[in-house]
């Protein structure tokens, strides 16, 4: 008995034992000599054993209580044929622990991945804003979008670049621009239509013109007749032809 009261005051005594189980008695308790001779008080050792009892129950608690926990969170991992075994170490509490953290970290990692419902609700907003009547006409249409995309911004840079704007002007600027380029082209295209004509009058253009219609079917028609009648097929072959007569 003194042999196994000395191992387990060892133990209560031993570095890794917590710091509150072992108390020396302070009042008159019996005393036990070890084989050194030194005194060994064994009074608080069925206090610190009924602690350890009620630890080890409480641990059992706590291994259940985690199990729950565990299944709520990570519910991928099935229950441990050995939960209902007797002894419960640390280990195991800490093995529970480590997977919870483990999925909490992961889904921390996820948030960022959309759920089923807001992706339906992304390929319908795409369906309503570019006319897509079913899911099969989806991936086409983005690819015509691509496409179309590719292209326009590869016309704006071209733009940007022979209007000799910055590539951050916004399409309304390069549209301003073009517009004015046309009304340039505009009116130079008038003043040399005016200069053609000889005339500086926009009524005297229209007047022209008139004549010119005037003129020209009955000169075609004209010209049409001395071809036929002079067998020619050329109009240059007209004058010679008429001097050859004479």
């Amino acid at each position: 008995v003194l042999k196994v009261l000395s191992h387990i005051d060892s133990i209560l005594r031993s570095p890794r034992a917590p710091p509150l189980i072992y108390r020396r008695s302070k009042g008159p308790v019996q005393n036990y000599i070890k084989e050194n001779g030194q005194e060994c008080g064994f009074e608080h050792l069925p206090l610190t054993i009924e602690m350890w009892a009620d630890q080890l129950m409480a641990l059992k608690d706590l291994h259940r209580s985690l199990r729950k926990l565990s299944l709520e969170l990570v519910p991928c991992h099935t229950a441990d044929p050995q939960d209902n075994r007797e002894s419960i170490r640390v280990e195991d509490l800490q093995f529970i622990v480590d997977a919870i953290l483990e999925e909490i970290e992961n889904k921390e990692k996820n948030s960022q991945t959309p759920s089923l419902p807001t992706l339906f609700a992304i390929v319908s907003h795409f369906q309503k804003l570019f006319d897509v009547n079913s899911l099969n006409g989806v991936y086409p249409r983005m690819n015509e979008v691509y496409t179309k995309l590719g292209e326009m911004t590869n016309a704006m840079r071209n733009l940007h670049e022979l209007l000799e704007l910055d590539s951050s002007a916004p399409p309304t600027v390069v549209v301003d621009t073009v517009g004015k380029l046309c009304d340039i082209i505009n009116e130079n295209m008038m003043e040399q239509v005016q200069q053609l004509l000889g005339t500086q009058d926009i009524h005297s253009i229209i007047n022209k013109l008139e004549e010119h219609e005037c003129f020209f079917p009955p000169f075609q028609a004209l010209i049409q007749d001395l071809l036929c009648l002079l067998e020619i097929s050329n109009v240059d072959d007209i004058l010679p032809t008429v001097q050859n007569l004479k």
